[in-house]
């Protein structure tokens, strides 16, 4: 038989396994014991209030996966098959680790609960007897009875058990709508029991409460055995949501109308003496709600745990292969079944799992977030992938995933952290162990591209790109010497750092070609790998077949930030100065386009970065002054520099000094030269001393030496202003176009 053949046969439910999971796991526990409760904290008002903000995560999450899985085919796994296939697999498997154990965990939680519905003969035995008996005498049969018919009958036994489940579930909640009123509430009981009460306890409540409201998509994991999930998906799950709120405000209606508070506040059973016959049909209808969501959990998760392994989520090999196998016969991943059964039986034996119901629901809010995230992320990115049949609202995904988060914390802050925390740590786990699977995912791309165009749209239509006050580099650098040396990026990357912007331009000399396109990708990759640990760096190639072609093309790009470059940088190499003709010849190419130019004269002395920066200013620097400054204070903001300091040198005639002191003087106490007085140092100079020489002395050690020059400088000496420096390292020759602000 065909692989085809073989799918044809084992995906065999239809919608209605995936209603009856899901509603038989919201209609759990919590609606027999835990809303008379809640009718009495804080009145009918209060506890529809409670629903609606409850449902304000559940069906957003309900309409983000009917979205998602009218899009793309659902395979194994339900909702970690959504998430790992959006966020890709060191997420999702992080995720969908901590949600199979919640399913798993739930298991033991819902049948230590399904041992309420035998209070009366625990009660019993105590009274007659005197003898407390443990609540796992009926708790142990229970998970093995499950265990059993999970691992040798599989889903298809589940299913059937469930559907008789079901009909005894409704059966009670028909037989409570039925019922009359306790004799002590009379016809005054709705008018004592409507009104909103006690705000100050409403997430108390809302804490004990959400969890009904969970399980919505548990019918999900049964994807890879569905004949049609795009259609059973969406129908399933969205019915089963809409009818758990209606069922949970009726009930809440019937138990304000049916009920004094004190009777609401005293007895967990209230349905009971409500319900018609209900001293044994609420009893019944707690097991079978209890257990109905028992066996939903025991369905699912080991079909979570199978897809995690076949994702090979899991350190060992031969782990991953012996739980992500599935019986010849009927497809069960009998398996993961079996690890799924131990694990509840632990926390059977356990008996009290109310600490740990608290931290799954936190699991489970994760998983509803992550998956109204991945839908407004899919819209946002606008992907043309991205065509589901079934469509909701980004609002509504937008509003599930916000509320998921802040619910979380509402219930239990200390919680909250915990799971985050217990989320990080298997992250960085399972992205140490998978290495090879890091990667940048779709989904996060089309929304950073989304996000970046709108930015920078919005950048242009409010003409901020240039604003004074607020200057900072946004510079461009155009180098061919990429695999000669690495100091140019490097110069780059302390400025782009973290207060300004850059983008690096690998420069092929020739014509565009086939050939040359292929050429400036292969170098491309090899710069990325090479340079991985830059941060705020942008890199790319340009193929020209001229130097001034390829200034020209590059200054006119956009800036990488959204703000428009402002900044040229050329290199060269002091011991190939013939490069300097190049830059000379188009320097006025780029000071028509009134940038601001650096000229970074690379030596190869290495950085002496303790040394720190040496600024020279003369007294016709004034444009050049505040830019040498700022590009300064920029560079030392890299780790590199982090051990470094600015020195200024003022370099005057010496019947300049005294001016040039109190000026100084005025900037430094005024705070607007942000350095103090003991990094300056004034330098007389002599008509007849060669500046060139007077730099020499005081920065040779220098980590980086900045110079100012001017355009005039630059038409009268040519290639000689920025000769002569050979004892220097690293030197930056700065010329500003207009004055800084330093503010």
């Amino acid at each position: 038989m065909s692989n085809k053949a073989k799918t044809q046969v084992y995906q065999k439910f239809g919608t209605g396994p995936v209603f009856f999971t899901a509603i038989s796991t919201i209609l759990g526990a919590i609606l027999f014991l835990r809303f008379g409760f809640a009718v009495y904290s804080v009145g009918f008002v209060g506890v529809v209030l409670i629903i609606l903000l409850g449902h304000t995560v559940t069906i957003p999450t309900a309409l983000a996966l009917s979205e998602i899985a009218t899009n793309k085919r659902v395979e194994g796994g339900g909702e970690y098959f959504v998430i790992s296939r959006s966020f890709g697999l060191n997420i999702g498997a992080t995720i969908g680790l901590v949600l199979y154990l919640s399913q798993a965990i739930s298991v033991a939680f819902y049948i230590i609960t399904f041992t309420e519905a035998f209070s009366f003969l625990f009660d019993y035995i105590r009274d007659q007897f005197g003898l407390i008996l443990p609540r796992q005498i009926i708790s142990i049969p229970v998970i093995m009875v499950i265990a059993f018919m999970i691992i040798q009958k599989g889903a298809n036994m589940g299913m059937k058990t469930l559907y008789v489940i079901i009909v005894l579930l409704i059966l009670s909640l028909i037989m409570f709508f039925l019922g009359s009123p306790t004799e002590a509430a009379g016809v005054s009981a709705f008018s004592e029991n409507s009104g909103f009460r006690n705000l100050d306890n409403f997430f108390v409540v809302f804490a004990i409460v959400f969890p009904a409201f969970t399980g919505m998509t548990a019918g999900v994991g049964l994807s890879g055995d569905l004949k049609d999930p795009g259609k059973s998906i969406p129908v399933g799950t969205i019915a089963a949501t809409v009818t758990g709120m209606i069922v949970y405000v009726f009930v809440a209606f019937k138990l304000a109308n049916s009920a004094t508070m004190v009777e609401l506040g005293n007895d967990q059973l209230i349905m009971g003496k409500i319900a018609i016959w209900g001293f044994i049909i609420v009893p019944l209808g707690l097991a079978a709600a209890t257990i109905s969501s028992a066996i939903g959990s025991a369905m699912v998760a080991p079909r979570t745990l199978q897809a995690l392994a076949m994702d090979e989520s899991f350190p060992s090999s031969k782990l991953n292969s012996w739980l992500s196998k599935s019986r010849t016969k009927d497809n069960e991943p009998v398996n993961a079944s079996i690890v799924t059964c131990v694990i509840a039986f632990i926390f059977v034996l356990i008996g009290d799992v109310n600490i740990v119901a608290q931290i799954i629901s936190m699991f489970f809010m994760v998983t509803y977030g992550s998956l109204c995230l991945i839908s407004f992320l899919n819209h946002f990115g606008s992907s043309p992938s991205y065509r589901p049949s079934f469509k909701s609202k980004w609002i509504f995904s937008l509003i599930g995933f916000l509320a998921s988060i802040w619910i979380m914390f509402q219930i239990s802050a200390l919680y909250s952290i915990l799971a985050f925390v217990v989320l990080t740590i298997v992250y960085i786990y399972i992205d140490t162990v998978h290495k090879n699977r890091k990667g940048f995912e779709s989904i996060f791309a089309n929304s950073l591209f989304q996000l970046n165009r709108n930015l920078q749209v919005f950048i242009q239509r409010q003409r901020i790109d240039h604003l004074e006050k607020e200057w900072r580099p946004s510079a461009i650098c155009i180098s061919k010497n990429s695999f000669k040396y690495d100091n140019a990026f490097r110069l780059l990357n302390w400025l782009s750092y973290k207060f300004g912007f850059g983008t690096y331009l690998h420069f092929i000399k020739d014509y565009y070609s086939k050939e040359t396109n292929e050429q400036a990708k292969r170098e491309l990759d090899k710069i990325i790998e090479n340079i991985d640990s830059a941060k705020g760096l942008y890199v790319n190639t340009i193929v020209s077949p001229s130097n001034t072609s390829a200034i020209v093309q590059s200054i006119q790009l956009p800036g990488v930030a959204g703000m428009e470059n402002n900044m040229v940088i050329f290199d060269y190499d002091k011991e190939s100065p013939d490069e300097l003709d190049v830059i000379i010849d188009n320097y006025s190419v780029v000071k028509d386009g009134n940038f601001d130019t650096c000229i970074f004269a690379v030596s190869r002395k290495p950085v002496y970065y303790k040394n720190g920066i040496h600024v020279w200013i003369q007294t016709f620097d004034d444009l050049n002054m505040n830019m040498m400054i700022l590009m300064s204070f920029i560079i030392l903001g890299h780790p590199d520099w982090k051990k470094s300091s600015i020195k200024i040198h003022y370099l005057c005639d010496d019947n300049e000094k005294d001016t040039v002191y109190q000026w100084l003087d005025e900037l430094i106490s005024s705070g607007r030269m942000p350095i103090f007085k003991h990094n300056i140092e004034i330098v007389n100079r002599k008509d007849s001393d060669d500046i060139k020489q007077i730099i020499a002395e005081y920065s040779s050690e220098a980590g980086l030496t900045v110079i100012g020059f001017t355009p005039e400088e630059v038409i009268q000496e040519g290639r000689t202003l920025f000769e002569g420096y050979d004892e220097l390292g690293n030197v930056l020759f700065v010329n500003s176009s207009t004055a800084k602000v330093i503010d």
